[in-house]
């Protein structure tokens, strides 16, 4: 398993696989052809078929600036294509194609270059790749989680996470400043701040927190999608899950910075081996690979703020995965907007009560995170590629046949 930086990157919104990964591919392509006179980047699946919506072209172009660059939507399916998120660069010189490259944006920003191996920086770094493992070391070690961690990772590691947090804490509290219309056609006013600060006849706890909470999500998950400055936890379009949760939690118990910043290197774990046993990219499983493991990481680290032990903290990830199973990407006009701001403040949400709720019941599950890790990627691959980032099936169809136009 690779380090839990991997799971976290900074960068611009909207799309950690639509415009972050196609970003990297087009920059490091350029790097390797200084004699190319022009470009032209081919999408294909479900790069094609969003990547209007998502800003893809427009990433890609200004990675390639000075030098012009020809973005085309290919509505070709490749037969050997190895991922949904599929680009082919060519180089033009003297009005012809000289050279050419494909790669994979394979999810959180991440890619894959086609015919080559990993490189060195990406190695993994951990020997265990299941939670089972990692327990068992654990148990054996005598040791928690954070030791666990700490015995894998550099020491700059903490570093590098304060970074995440303050730039986490960052999105939230501009989104919370900001009013207005999200870009992209859909007219989609913010609510963060109207959440934030409506008055509340009835403020009952409950309410209360379900008000900042879901004010706190859609404050990131709205930057996101004004392609601003947000951490991938585990991806851009389900950024504002895990951000929320921490930041609830320190305003209402006082949590120093210190041990939130635990908290996003055990969320890291749940996240990296979801990106090793199955998948955190919703064009090749759905939501639920986006989404649903980032409530299973938020869940994860609110039970570690909760003093939990590891089997409690491993059956709050695994009942927030479990109960998002199935759940579809049907972004409507390709736009990480609807459903994907108010689906990040629900999944907030459902990370705290996983928590809460595997405080009472861990001795008695039958389930392991790796188990309900190996359901979602089989199940993702069962559902029809209309529901997985294409924007042809689902709440993205429905619309589509009211008449609006792309």
């Amino acid at each position: 398993m690779k380090s839990i930086r991997d799971i976290y990157k900074i960068g611009t919104g909207p799309s950690s696989s639509h415009t972050m990964g196609p970003e990297a591919a087009a920059k490091l392509f350029k790097s390797e052809h200084p004699e190319a006179e022009s470009f032209k980047a081919v999408l294909y699946g479900s790069l094609s078929k969003t990547g209007k919506g998502h800003g893809t072209d427009r990433a890609i172009i200004q990675a390639m600036a000075p030098i012009a660059c020809e973005v085309v939507f290919s509505a070709e399916d490749l037969a050997e294509m190895k991922h949904p998120n599929t680009m082919e660069f060519f180089t033009i010189c003297d009005g012809k194609e000289t050279a050419s490259q494909k790669f994979y944006s394979i999810g959180g920003g991440d890619i894959r270059v086609d015919g080559r191996e990993t490189a060195k920086n990406e190695q993994e770094i951990y020997m265990e790749n299941s939670f089972a493992e990692i327990k068992q070391f654990c148990q054996c070690s005598y040791i928690d989680l954070i030791d666990y961690i700490a015995t894998n990772e550099d020491d700059d590691i903490w570093e590098y996470l304060e970074q995440v947090w303050q730039t986490m804490k960052r999105a939230i509290q501009a989104g919370l400043s900001k009013e207005g219309v999200l870009p992209g056609g859909l007219n989609i006013m913010r609510q963060a701040k109207l959440i934030y600060t409506k008055e509340l006849e009835t403020k009952h706890p409950e309410v209360i927190e379900c008000q900042m909470v879901c004010a706190y999500a859609y404050a990131t998950s709205e930057e996101n999608a004004d392609n601003g400055i947000i951490v991938t936890a585990p991806t851009c379009g389900s950024c504002g899950v895990l951000p929320a949760v921490l930041y609830y939690l320190q305003q209402k118990k006082n949590i120093p910075d210190d041990k939130i910043v635990n908290a996003l290197a055990i969320a890291g774990i749940f996240g990296e081996l979801a990106k090793k046993n199955a998948s955190v990219s919703g064009a090749e499983c759905g939501c639920q690979a986006e989404v649903g493991v980032a409530c299973s990481m938020a869940a994860a680290a609110a039970g570690y703020l909760f003093g939990y032990n590891i089997n409690q903290i491993e059956y709050a990830a695994e009942i927030a995965l479990e109960h998002h199973l199935g759940l579809t990407c049907d972004p409507i006009c390709g736009l990480v907007q609807i459903p994907c701001i108010e689906r990040n403040a629900v999944a907030a949400m459902r990370a705290l009560n996983s928590a809460n709720l595997a405080f009472f019941l861990s001795n008695t599950r039958r389930i392991s995170y790796d188990m309900v890790l190996k359901s979602m990627y089989q199940t993702g691959l069962d559902i029809k590629d209309s529901y997985r980032e294409t924007s042809q099936g689902g709440l993205a169809k429905a619309y589509s046949r009211r008449g609006k136009r792309r």
